[in-house]
């Protein structure tokens, strides 16, 4: 008697019914249909009135400062945080160990404290000087002079980002298997074109998902700076509702740009990610 096994075909097999995923399922769609009554049904949230202010030029014009202040500080501190990065990784002990305490000081302080104190700069240097070192002086200003809502602005968070950007650009580096670069000096590359057509484009796979991280981040820290009174975002939508009360539909205006600028650039991101990840796809 022959006990041929029968043969089933996957094609038409089901899926298995998950029952707790239907239950999880449901759960979740009522806890939304209910968070979304409460936005429309609640008066307080004066939708009408956050749509009136929603391109008010005051607020416009706070967007565009929080978009330059991101773009500098990122601009500024991905610089810095390079050069930060090529000292950590130096052979030169002096220059790792400076880089690697300004990475620890400037990652381990907040950057509202940073802020504030570098818009109090003038209260321990009354004057910026630039001289010969225990020399004579050659050009002197007030600090208050120099030291303004923006300029102190611009110096926390470049320093502040610079830190992260260090970080980031050295784990990328490292990311890189180290035969890489004794497959370039194979090929006959210097060690500067080495790095720039083989290490390079394989550590950009590890850099640039944190980096877009951190440039969003960057943007939501503007917010910071309102404390020092530079006019960003948030700080035009705190005047206007220090005059008018309406302080909810406000701060609706302000999340509904900062949402629609973080998903601009979130979008950005994923193109830059699919473009340097293309040989791992």
């Amino acid at each position: 008697m022959s006990t041929t096994p029968q043969v089933v075909d996957v094609a038409l097999a089901r899926p298995r019914i998950r029952p707790l995923r239907w239950v999880f399922g449901v759960v979740l769609l009522v806890l939304v249909a209910q968070f979304a009554w409460f936005l429309v049904t609640n008066p307080r949230f004066e939708w009408s009135v956050a749509g009136t202010y929603l391109f008010d030029p005051n607020i416009l014009r706070g967007l565009g400062m929080s978009l330059l202040l991101t773009v500098i500080g990122m601009v500024l501190g991905s610089v810095l945080g390079v050069l930060l990065a090529a000292g950590r990784l130096s052979d030169f002990t002096p220059v790792a160990w400076a880089c690697g305490v300004y990475v620890a000081v400037f990652r381990g302080i907040p950057p509202l404290v940073q802020l504030i104190f570098w818009f109090n700069l003038g209260y321990l240097l009354p004057r910026i000087s630039l001289g010969v070192p225990f020399g004579p002086t050659f050009l002197s200003w007030p600090t208050n002079s120099v030291i303004s809502s923006l300029t102190a602005a611009i110096i926390g968070l470049t320093l502040h980002e610079a830190a992260y950007m260090a970080e980031i650009v050295r784990a990328g580096i490292l990311a890189v298997d180290g035969g890489q670069r004794d497959a370039s000096r194979a090929m006959g590359f210097t060690a500067r074109q080495g790095f720039v057509k083989v290490v390079l484009p394989q550590a950009m796979r590890v850099i640039v998902p944190p980096t877009g991280s951190q440039f969003i981040s960057l943007l939501k820290g503007t917010s910071l700076v309102s404390v020092i009174a530079m006019a960003d975002l948030l700080y035009s939508v705190q005047v206007i509702y220090n005059r008018t009360y309406e302080i909810v539909p406000l701060l609706i205006v302000a999340c509904a740009w900062y949402l629609v600028v973080v998903t601009v650039l979130s979008l950005g991101q994923r193109r830059l990610e699919q473009h340097f990840g293309k040989g791992q796809r």
